[in-house]
């Protein structure tokens, strides 16, 4: 019995990952709350003991030390107390074992699901407390499921969730595919506890940092700041404690192994080592690299950097879709406004003609008012004689009425014959213009005699 009941308690300290001590507990609070269920009286305080060594259960009715008995269910009398224990006093409790000889079919089974839940709930209080204070750390996980919105990461003894939020945009994750994750948040739940992981996080590529170079575990190189845009690009600006040791370098590796690595592990993503200065037009300079910087003026009230490159840098400088830039602007905390020297050429000198044509306008406005004026309220008017000297002008001329001449007037007068041939030719003709045949229209001698 002990051998088969101390192996039963290893294997389940096993399985669940729980220590021996953990399991013992959970066994006898189980156990506890059954034969509370099953007792008739529900006033009586029942504990429950395992003897791990022995491999017996045994359970104890807590009573109190009275005088009188008047409830024998939570009551005991001094004299039989005594029996038990010598010294025990009046309103001290004493435990009487209550053992049930053996437990039906119905409490077995209770006592086994009870046992299961119990276990279940340790389990789940460990795995919360284990990862609640690794919370920023690396882990190491197995992709299992994978769903639209998440995927599930089988971790050490646990699962994790990997939201579609905190994937890399370029990365095609597959089931079984082992990779590092950042661990982001854990979340106490209902069904137990809630463990959120990214891959997108900056942070993650600080512990990359941190687990591949010895110099920055150590505290020798140390990262002052990082900027990424994950699954893209990256920028570290790092910086030494100690003398002779070169930050960027150390962290290249020996033909750049040791970046490679860290590039290797975020799929492919770029990542630009940066040698941090105190100087933030040095800092800035450093930042902006590939692209050659000629000239920096910095603001420091307003922490904005006007940088000046030649024409071939701009595109180097500015990168694709401003993401150079942008990862430069980020990691110096400055808002940086990039300038060709061409057009910082030509922006100069058309300040410098605005300032001169501005100072000859004041210079012509000045020569053209006089030296002096006179006084207000001393304005002199011209005299009565001045004003009769003027000469008058001269009076305007009718206009001439333009007289209407009429045709009549003007032609000379000619027969009625003559007069109606001439309209009739003219009529044909304007006839034969529009393409409409004339009729010819006789008139009898009486009707032109009586007409005229």
């Amino acid at each position: 019995m002990k051998t088969e009941f101390t192996a039963a308690i290893s294997q389940l300290s096993a399985e669940r990952n729980l220590p021996k001590e953990a399991v013992l507990a959970v066994l006898e609070s189980a156990l506890t709350s059954v034969y509370k269920k099953e007792t008739p009286f529900l006033e009586q305080d029942i504990l429950v003991k395992i003897d791990s060594e022995a491999g017996k259960v045994r359970t104890y009715i807590r009573k109190i030390v009275v005088e009188t008995v008047t409830n024998p269910h939570c009551e005991f009398s001094i004299t039989e107390a005594r029996k038990l224990r010598d010294a025990v006093q009046i309103g001290e409790i004493v435990e009487v074992e209550s053992t049930p000889k053996s437990a039906g079919r119905i409490t077995a089974q209770t006592a086994k699901q009870v046992i299961l839940q119990r276990l279940c709930e340790a389990e789940s209080h460990a795995i919360y407390e284990e990862f609640a204070g690794r919370e920023g750390e690396v882990v190491t996980g197995t992709v299992q499921f994978i769903e639209p919105k998440q995927i599930y990461v089988k971790l050490e003894r646990t699962e994790a969730i990997l939201p579609s939020t905190e994937q890399l945009s370029n990365e095609y994750y597959r089931r079984g595919q082992r990779l590092k994750f950042y661990l982001l948040e854990v979340i106490r739940g209902a069904k137990g506890p809630q463990i959120i992981v990214s891959r997108s996080h900056p942070n993650l590529l600080r512990r990359l940092f941190e687990l591949e170079i010895p110099e920055v575990h150590s505290g020798i190189v140390e990262l002052k700041a990082v900027a990424r845009e994950a699954g893209y690009r990256s920028k570290v600006a790092v910086s030494t404690r100690q003398e002779g040791v070169d930050p960027v370098g150390s962290c290249l590796g020996p033909r750049g192994i040791r970046l490679q690595s860290i590039i290797n592990e975020l799929n492919g993503e770029k990542v630009d080592m940066i040698q941090w200065h105190a100087d933030p037009q040095v800092f800035i300079s450093n930042a902006l690299s590939p692209a050659q910087v000629v000239s920096i003026e910095v603001n420091e009230t307003e922490k904005v950097a006007t940088v000046i490159v030649s024409d071939r840098q701009l595109s180097l400088a500015i990168g694709k879709e401003g993401q150079n830039a942008r990862l430069a602007a980020r990691l110096t905390g400055w808002r940086i406004d990039i300038k060709s020297a061409s057009a910082a050429e030509a922006e100069k000198a058309s300040l410098e003609q605005t300032i001169p044509e501005e100072s000859e306008t004041v210079t012509e406005k000045a020569a053209t008012e006089p030296l002096w004026s006179e006084p207000i309220g001393e304005t002199t008017f011209p005299s009565l004689d001045e004003l009769s000297l003027v000469p008058e002008a001269p009076p305007e001329k009718p206009k001439e009425k333009q007289q209407i001449r009429f045709a009549e007037d003007i032609l000379p007068s000619m027969p009625r014959a003559e007069k109606q041939s001439t309209d009739k030719s003219a009529k044909l003709e304007k006839s034969k213009a529009k393409g409409k045949p004339y009729r010819r229209q006789e008139f009898s001698s009486e009707e032109d005699d009586y007409k005229e």
